[in-house]
């Protein structure tokens, strides 16, 4: 059944930039309450009261803290203040966007002064993947995750295509899809549904400091079907569609919101030319 997500609340998970900042416009426009948790500088900390700002103009509640989403301390100090703000209720929405890992290569090359080190591989892993399972701990333990709840971990297709210096994030995003995997299993009986969402190319500010981006992203506007790239605002979309139902049957996936472009690269797919072009091809 389609039910109204006005008055409930979320948490996101990396709410001040990208994917996680439309996600949560996105449910904001929708009359959900916003929790964003994010770690930045200060010199970003207008961009954050803005992005408030614009988020509370729809009406709705928009609570951020600015704080390291692995750290246990956060989670200790966040979880009572989420059921004080929910009114025991708990969270219809929880987000996982964090991208904060190394783009080290795993052994020495030109450029780098070493391999990947152990403290490096963790902290990714940790923050990217594991923390997912600490926060669902935690956000249960409290009676946060009501039936009808919904889950979403934001992936990539970097989990089969291998880039010059993404190992550990690639390993990462592996992880969190046999999380979301696994945590969706454990949650059925509560009626949780848990499903990882892969974005196609989309251009973020994690997407930029990857080397060799610009040449991905090139290669993304190339073969997608639909002759773009994908955007920050199609995975809120997406967000807002798959939260509209208490159900928890749709669960335990990895959901592609990238207009086809996995499955057209997988195929060799390059766009048709358009209609003019064809026709001088023709001509010719």
């Amino acid at each position: 059944m389609i039910v109204s997500l006005r008055g409930r609340w979320s948490l996101v998970l990396g709410a001040s930039s990208g994917i996680g900042r439309a996600i949560s416009l996105a449910l904001a426009r929708e009359g959900v309450h916003v929790v964003g948790l994010h770690f930045d500088t200060a010199e970003r900390a207008d961009g954050v009261a803005d992005l408030v700002t614009e988020l509370r103009g729809y009406g709705v509640q928009a609570h951020f803290v600015n704080a390291n989403a692995a750290s246990p301390a956060t989670r200790a100090e966040l979880v009572p203040v989420i059921a004080e703000l929910t009114d025991g209720a708990g969270l219809h929405v929880l987000v996982h966007s964090l991208a904060f890992g190394t783009l080290v290569p795993y052994l020495p090359r030109p450029g780098y002064d070493g391999g990947i080190a152990r403290r490096q591989l963790e902290m990714t892993l940790d923050v990217m993947a594991h923390s997912l399972v600490y926060w669902t701990q935690d956000l249960r333990a409290a009676d946060l995750l009501p039936p009808g709840a919904k889950i979403y971990a934001m992936t990539s297709a970097g989990v089969h295509q291998k880039l010059p210096s993404y190992g550990a994030v690639s390993a990462a995003k592996s992880a969190l899809e046999s999380h979301v995997r696994q945590l969706a299993c454990e949650l059925a009986p509560d009626g949780v549904a848990v499903n990882a969402l892969r974005a196609g190319v989309t251009v973020t500010p994690a997407l930029t400091r990857i080397p060799g981006s610009a040449d991905f992203v090139e290669h993304g506007a190339d073969t997608n079907p639909h002759g773009r790239l994908t955007r920050p605002e199609d995975v809120g979309e997406a967000v807002v569609l798959l939260s509209r139902t208490d159900s928890s049957w749709i669960t335990g996936n990895t959901i592609g919101v990238d207009g086809g472009e996995l499955h057209a690269a997988a195929g060799a797919w390059r766009r048709p030319p358009a209609k003019a072009d064809a026709e001088a091809e023709i001509r010719t």
